[in-house]
């Protein structure tokens, strides 16, 4: 797909400094006009149509071609004067640039990917300007631009819409997997991932933040009491909303990455076997040997559990696209719903999601159900391992003849 984005003559006719100014403003600490350029290419354009006049500095526009070739984005350049989008002049000079179709994204438009993959195609007249929209030169079977919902974003002109634009991209940095409990979580965040998107921390140094918090709260399990146990619950909620928090500030600074989506698997394996380590600690000072035994258990099958799921997420998915393995999962269950083990486990996946599990941690400490949640957990941990293990054969088994990939096609179809 074509993407094209159109700077204004008017831009054009400022002075350097000013023009510099209005196309690198900072949204969630990357400039504007690049981050419209990266939202088009992960909407799924793979060639980018920058329109821009020939009074425009050479100097500013390299600046944002080389930023886009680091990030494997192709930019092509085109100078034109006084270009209109709402002249069909303009469009005519341009025809021999243009594909059959393209993605018409203004330059200050913030959104994301997911409010750009589903524009239908409209007729030229048709666009609105000032919003995206996927529009061609030639005549369409339909016109849908009166039935559909208009794209969502919102049109940076200011500080003030430039803080509403960061406010946007924060509620939108969610998973569409996400469920209620999660999305609670994900509303507690919103303020803290706004004020870490204007700083120079990583992703990967909030979940290391996470981590510790997780050790805090070990250490409180370990101490054997009510009060304790309920203060240990309640920095593992903390340490759980860091693991939302890394998620979201790697989608609005565009920073997520292969190796950080490994590392926040392995930190939530290292929080939960630091979890139930305190745990055992703690229950067996009032329980005594029965409850370290029930501890080793969990803490084996936590283990089995991380290794066995980590396997399965290289096989569900490419090297370069990690995060994709549970929507990959979900959509194999839901293909499988035939068979009772698929349809049984797809309906209780989410709850084995983290953003549930600090929830219901609180609520059974409150509660003094520990130990019922320790076993529970311990039942959970071993048929997380045994059903992934059977999943892995039924999914994404690899013929020992041949040195193809794990039942490429079963994965195919699935998606």
């Amino acid at each position: 797909m074509q993407a094209v984005i159109a700077i204004p003559e008017t831009i054009a006719l400022l002075s350097k400094d000013s023009a510099s100014d209005l196309l690198t403003w900072p949204v969630g600490c990357v400039p504007l006009l690049m981050r419209t350029m990266v939202t088009a290419s992960r909407a799924g354009a793979d060639e980018i149509l920058l329109i821009c006049s020939p009074r425009l500095s050479e100097k500013l526009v390299r600046r944002f071609t080389d930023e886009a070739s680091q990030r494997k984005i192709r930019v092509d350049v085109i100078r034109v004067k006084n270009f209109d989008p709402r002249a069909w002049s303009s469009w005519v000079i341009l025809k021999s640039y243009l594909k059959n179709s393209f993605l018409w994204l203004p330059w200050n438009w913030v959104t994301t990917k997911k409010f750009l993959t589903n524009l239908p195609m409209v007729k030229l007249p048709s666009v609105d300007w000032d919003k995206p929209a996927h529009t061609t030169l030639r005549e369409v079977v339909r016109d849908n631009a009166s039935i559909t919902l208009q794209p969502e974003g919102v049109a940076v002109t200011s500080p003030e819409s430039a803080v509403a634009a960061e406010k946007f991209l924060v509620v939108h940095s969610g998973k569409v997997l996400d469920g209620i409990h999660t999305s609670f979580n994900r509303r507690l965040c919103r303020p803290f991932v706004r004020l870490l998107s204007h700083t120079r921390i990583t992703p990967n140094a909030v979940t290391l933040g996470g981590v510790f918090v997780s050790i805090f709260s070990a250490m409180a399990f370990a101490k054997g009491s009510y009060w304790w146990y309920v203060l240990g619950a309640l920095l593992f909620y903390v340490a759980g909303l860091f693991d939302e928090m890394d998620g979201m500030l790697a989608r609005v600074k565009f920073a997520e990455s292969p190796r950080g989506t490994w590392f926040e698997g392995f930190a939530d394996g290292l929080s939960y076997l630091l979890l139930f380590g305190g745990i055992t600690i703690g229950l067996s000072r009032q329980y005594g040997e029965v409850a370290i035994w029930m501890g080793v258990a969990l803490v084996v099958g936590a283990a089995l559990a991380v290794t066995a799921t980590s396997l399965q997420r290289k096989r569900a998915t490419t090297p370069d696209r990690p995060q994709e393995y549970l929507g990959n999962f979900y959509k194999l269950l839901e293909k499988d719903s035939g068979n009772w083990i698929s349809r049984v486990v797809r309906q209780v996946q989410a709850f084995q999601k983290r953003g549930v599990l600090i929830i219901y941690i609180v609520v059974f400490t409150v509660l003094g159900g520990l130990p019922v949640l320790f076993f529970l957990a311990t039942l959970g941990a071993h048929l997380t391992w045994i059903l992934t293990l059977y999943f892995n054969r039924r999914f994404f088994s690899q013929p020992v003849q041949s040195g193809a990939k794990p039942n490429v096609s079963t994965l195919k179809e699935a998606l």
